[in-house]
């Protein structure tokens, strides 16, 4: 029988309205200064071709949807307790985690990456509720994807708990979450943001002290 996860939200939290600012962080690139996915490749020997859908999908020439799937489905032979290590030792931005773990209650990972994937690290790492993709997975093997998460829809569910939303990223599958939240904060602290998430931004910051002014003056 198949496992998957009971929804999009996959960190339980009180559905009732709480005012205030709430703050969406793309994982991978953002949170984190490496891209999990390469990482994964060089466990089965594929880096190079998972690099170059990695590449261009962060410069926009292919979708996040049709790179995931593909990406997904080259990596799907590694086992998810190997992937969940993986992701457990990925190197982040300490002053980044130091905001989020400070302001749990309104922090929220918004990921297109899979919940069976990146869940346990977040939890473990953060400790903030996240919103991710949803694996299809029987044990320990992943079988596929069972919903690829649309961040803005994320965005419009935190618009109706919170007075506004802050979201925070770096690629082309960020911009969906851009349109909806009412500032965007393109951050090029591991990678140059893509142009189109620049122009839906109202800062672009490369430094991470830079990001934190940006977002402290906004509790």
């Amino acid at each position: 029988m198949s496992g998957r996860t009971p929804g999009i939200f996959t960190s339980s939290v009180k559905l009732n309205r709480v005012g205030r600012t709430a703050f969406c962080f793309d994982f991978d690139g953002t949170v984190t200064q490496q891209e999990l996915l390469p990482l994964i490749a060089r466990e089965c020997d594929i880096y190079e071709e998972i690099q170059l859908l990695t590449k261009i999908t962060l410069e926009g020439l292919i979708s996040f949807e049709s790179s995931f799937k593909l990406r997904v489905k080259l990596l799907a032979s590694v086992g998810i307790d190997v992937v969940q290590g993986i992701a457990s030792r990925v190197l982040v931005e300490p002053s980044l985690v130091d905001f989020i773990q400070q302001n749990r209650e309104r922090c929220f990972i918004v990921t297109g990456n899979l919940d069976v994937w990146v869940g346990p690290a977040i939890e473990q790492l953060l400790g903030c509720a996240f919103y991710s993709s949803r694996a299809k997975y029987e044990g320990n093997q992943l079988l596929g994807i069972d919903q690829i998460l649309n961040k803005g829809a994320a965005v419009s569910e935190l618009k109706e708990r919170f007075d506004q939303v802050i979201a925070i990223g770096d690629s082309m599958n960020d911009c969906p979450m851009f349109e909806k939240a009412d500032l965007g904060i393109a951050y090029g602290g591991t990678h140059d943001p893509v142009s189109s998430l620049v122009k839906l931004s109202d800062y672009v910051v490369y430094q991470p002290n830079a990001l934190l002014r940006v977002l402290k003056n906004h509790l």
